[in-house]
């Protein structure tokens, strides 16, 4: 399994730049704190984090956000956007200028491991999407913590489990040997 040494910054090559700096203790476990850089028009797509809490207070630039039914939304430099555990989310560099985050994690479980991984493989593909066999490997591994709603509940469920098959028959996974196991509580 990789371990991380802090800080730890990756890049997705498309936009997206994330210094994680440190863990700490929290409230519902260990806290993986950290700043992010993303460029304008970038950011995640829609997505839940099953187990942890998640909040950005804005340091540069204009934040947009929004929570899954809900109208879009904007917060600006000292504002504070929090999701709880479960909420459905997104956001975006909705300026001209660098959007620029403190942000936490809480508990931090695998969201290093995941979003370094997913980081790492778009940034092999020369893309703003991951590799679809990695993708679908490392959503399926850890479905049980995160879930990303822009990819249909059949591709997910039907779809990505013979893509692993392929991507095992490949031999595309052994970049995967030693993940963390997945969170299920």
């Amino acid at each position: 399994m990789r371990t991380f040494q802090y800080p730890h910054t990756i890049a997705n090559g498309a936009g997206e730049t994330l210094t994680f700096e440190r863990r700490v203790p929290g409230k519902t476990g260990p806290r993986l704190e950290g700043r992010n850089v993303v460029a304008p028009g970038q950011g995640p797509v829609m997505h839940v984090h099953h187990y942890q809490e998640e909040a950005l207070t804005v340091r540069h630039g204009t934040i947009g956000y929004q929570r899954l039914g809900e109208a879009e939304q904007f917060a600006g430099v000292g504002e504070t956007v929090t999701f709880k555990a479960g909420e459905a989310h997104r956001f975006w560099n909705a300026g001209t200028d660098e959007l620029r985050c403190d942000a936490y994690i809480e508990p931090a479980d695998n969201i290093e491991y995941f979003l370094s991984e997913i980081f790492d493989s778009s940034r092999r593909a020369g893309s703003q999407r991951p590799n679809l066999l990695e993708a679908a490997y490392l959503a399926h591994r850890y479905r049980s913590e995160f879930k990303m709603l822009e990819i249909p509940d059949f591709v997910q469920r039907f779809i990505f489990p013979v893509m692993i098959v392929i991507g095992h028959l490949v031999g595309r996974y052994e970049r995967y040997a030693g993940a963390p196991e997945p969170i299920r509580r």
